[in-house]
């Protein structure tokens, strides 16, 4: 029996990779790639050496490209699902509709059903909306659906408890039964009262968590730029919208713009027509969306602003930053978010950004899975600044860290 050393099989391990990446032009130096391999290649080959001539679907010169046939993308879709995890795919499917001009083919039933859904897809999908023809929209509903349900399985558990306990907290009183009592506020209220002979602090303030209640505590007006490059940030902000207004503790607004303002407030009961209700694309009218949400605040103190936006200003910049200015001095909590979304903050107005930041309202990018306790520190009124900072810190902590 023969038997191969740990470093020769790395080794082939290592020239099989190289061959994967290299494609065709490597085959004289790394051979052809067989089997498996081939077909993997041949996929890789249709979408990212599109350029050469129309060849054998399966053959190892990455020749084949996808044209416009729509058969001939369905079974590149399904292939690239059988020989690639879905992380992969997800990217796969994205370049493919940017390099290839797919976008006309997703108005097919069928070719919604061979596609990987992803948020990605639905922002495609949404800037469609218009356009699609009525054999199509049932499909497209189902797509978004599909990631909507993921997303609400992702988010919606930990944004209720960090809601919840953000409220409870807020909800301080002076005289807490003796399981409510906040010792760690409750001491540093009390750190005149230290007795040094006794070694210990007589507190004669006790400071405690507020008992829960079924009263509206917080409104919370979520106002969401619908321009193309947001398409992430708004299926993100549709979901969250949903949960947070399922929340009775909670009144949840939710306005879209881009030139126009939409109020989707009546819709939070069901995300994918939120979704639905959208228009990806077009200008953006901060100024105007920003002034509609003023009126949607009764109760300043008590209320939270999140913009999120990449700040392209096509309205009125002077009368949107008084109007920003005119809400954190009546004391609305403003939050302004340049993207929500799992990419990092987009190309956004530097300068819009600093003018907002010199007015104490921080703009920065904010992942899904820390929006939660972003909303627990806007209700607790914490330094946004600080927490944004953290933010910032995280990420390129994770981002630094080597691999393995």
């Amino acid at each position: 029996m023969t038997t191969h050393a740990p470093d020769d099989d790395a080794a082939r391990e290592r020239l099989r990779r190289w061959r994967m990446v290299l494609g065709g032009p490597s085959e004289q130096a790394l051979g052809k790639a067989e089997g498996r391999d081939g077909a993997m290649d041949a996929a890789l080959a249709a979408l990212y050496d599109a350029d050469g001539e129309d060849g054998d679907r399966r053959g190892a010169k990455r020749s084949a490209g996808l044209g416009g046939s729509a058969p001939k993308v369905a079974r590149w879709l399904g292939d690239i699902r059988e020989y690639f995890p879905s992380t992969v795919v997800q990217v796969m499917q994205a370049d493919a509709i940017e390099r290839l001009d797919l976008t006309r083919l997703l108005l097919e039933p069928e070719m919604l059903a061979a596609v990987e859904p992803d948020v990605h897809l639905v922002g495609t999908l949404l800037s469609l909306n218009r356009v699609m023809p009525d054999q199509t929209k049932d499909a497209a509903r189902h797509v978004v659906r599909k990631v909507v349900d993921e997303l609400e399985k992702r988010v919606a558990q930990q944004t209720r408890a960090a809601v919840n306990g953000a409220l409870n907290r807020a909800a301080r009183i002076n005289r807490p039964r003796h399981a409510d009592i906040d010792w760690d506020k409750t001491i540093r209220a009390n750190l005149k009262h230290y007795q040094a002979e006794h070694r210990t602090v007589i507190p004669e303030r006790l400071v405690g968590y507020g008992r829960r209640t079924t009263a509206v505590q917080r409104d919370v007006v979520l106002c969401v730029d619908q321009s193309g490059s947001m398409a992430a940030s708004v299926v993100f902000s549709g979901v969250f919208a949903a949960v947070l207004a399922s929340m009775r503790s909670l009144r949840t607004s939710l306005v879209v713009f881009d030139t126009s303002v939409v109020d989707l407030t009546e819709q939070l009961n069901d995300p994918v027509e939120v979704l639905f209700g959208t228009q990806l694309g077009g200008g953006t009218d901060i100024n105007r969306a920003i002034a509609y949400s003023q009126q949607l605040i009764t109760r300043p103190r008590d209320s939270i602003f999140v913009l999120i936006s990449d700040l392209y200003e096509g309205g009125v910049r002077e009368q949107m930053l008084g109007r920003v200015a005119e809400m954190t001095a009546a004391g609305v909590q403003v939050v302004v978010l340049l993207a929500l979304s799992d990419e990092g903050a987009p190309a956004y107005d530097h300068e819009n950004a600093a003018a907002l930041a010199a007015l104490g309202v921080p703009a920065f990018a904010c992942t899904p899975d820390a929006f939660p306790d972003l909303m627990a520190a806007a209700i607790e009124r914490r330094d946004l600044k600080a927490f944004a900072e953290r933010l910032a810190d995280r990420a390129s902590g994770i981002s630094a860290a080597p691999a393995g």
